[in-house]
């Protein structure tokens, strides 16, 4: 298995069949791949479409959280369970393109050879978002970036390929996928952003707003910023 897709998904019935055949169109034919979809507690027809889906899409595997554990917590179960050497996250919203995955794949191939950990990170230069969400990611990212250095303009980007094994090598938090970038920097690791599309949501509703985007994402920053205050990367010579 070369690639796997990593998709959290809580209460997104409506973007169920839009978005897995969306990635079927952009896939087949150019990677073995699989869809790996954690549906976190999800308490509306979420559950009862994926399964109907899965019977006829034999690339996909769902998970279900009993109940909702987060987002950090629903990529993370899915990373376990995946069977490629490689991952690509991306949100269970619609609002990021599948047509962008194998654009990202391609540079984290590309960009591999060195051997360091590596991020691929995508970049949503034009947000197609409400402007409470653009406000708060726009100040998020502002601080992030001035507090941890992480040399990335969109660390909230949903669109991101990385080797598996690299991932579970990080520190494990609630909330740390906000934090990927520093994280894989914290590790020696490198990362490269690269412009992708951006759409509005065109079906459900947001799950986030100013309380579990901004504040949360202040108070975790400092947990960040400790973890990276203390970390030390050796550099290994043969004896």
């Amino acid at each position: 298995m070369e690639l796997s897709l990593v998709i959290p998904m809580h209460n997104e019935a409506e973007n169920v069949e839009p978005l897995l055949g969306e990635i079927r169109a952009a896939l087949e034919g150019a990677a073995d791949y699989e869809v790996v979809v954690v549906d976190d507690g999800s308490d509306d027809d979420t559950p009862r479409i994926l399964a109907r889906v899965a019977a006829g899409f034999p690339r996909l595997r769902v998970i279900r959280h009993r109940t909702s554990c987060g987002q950090s917590t629903a990529i993370r179960t899915g990373v376990r369970a995946a069977r490629g050497t490689w991952i690509c996250t991306l949100d269970g919203d619609g609002q990021n393109d599948p047509a962008d995955i194998p654009r990202l794949w391609a540079v984290a191939r590309e960009e591999a050879a060195e051997g360091r950990p590596l991020l691929v990170a995508g970049w949503r230069r034009s947000r197609r978002d409400t402007w409470i969400r653009r406000l708060s990611s726009r100040i998020a990212n502002g601080v992030r970036a001035r507090l941890l250095r992480d040399a990335t303009p969109d660390t909230g980007c949903g669109l991101k390929v990385f080797r598996r094994a690299d991932f579970l090598e990080l520190p494990y938090f609630d909330h740390m996928h906000r934090f990927l970038p520093a994280l894989f920097l914290r590790a020696g690791g490198r990362v490269r952003s690269v412009e992708v599309h951006h759409r509005p949501r065109e079906r459900g509703r947001s799950h986030y707003g100013i309380r579990n985007r901004l504040w949360v994402g202040i108070v975790d920053l400092l947990g960040v910023m400790w973890l990276m205050r203390r970390a030390r990367v050796p550099v290994i010579e043969e004896a």
